[in-house]
């Protein structure tokens, strides 16, 4: 989570610097995402995950990544 927030307040300072606007002038995040019309970065980090488990659960060569997603543990009891 720390991450996406860094990601998140990087992001914000790169549009501030796209449209000149300063923490000073007061203007909201909504405001300024309006402006740009630039996707959260959250959400587009999200699609690509997604994306790229989809990507991993399609292969078909018999690598560990479908094994792992498809992997069910065993419970405790030994019955």
């Amino acid at each position: 989570m720390g991450l996406i927030r860094r990601l998140r307040v990087t992001q914000r300072a790169m549009e501030r610097a796209m449209l000149r606007v300063s923490l000073r002038d007061q203007i909201r995040n909504e405001e300024i995402r309006r402006r740009t019309r630039v996707t959260d970065i959250a959400q587009r980090v999200a699609k690509l995950k997604w994306q790229w488990a989809g990507h991993i659960a399609r292969r078909t060569d018999g690598r560990w990544g479908l094994k792992v997603l498809e992997w069910r543990p065993r419970t405790g009891n030994a019955a």
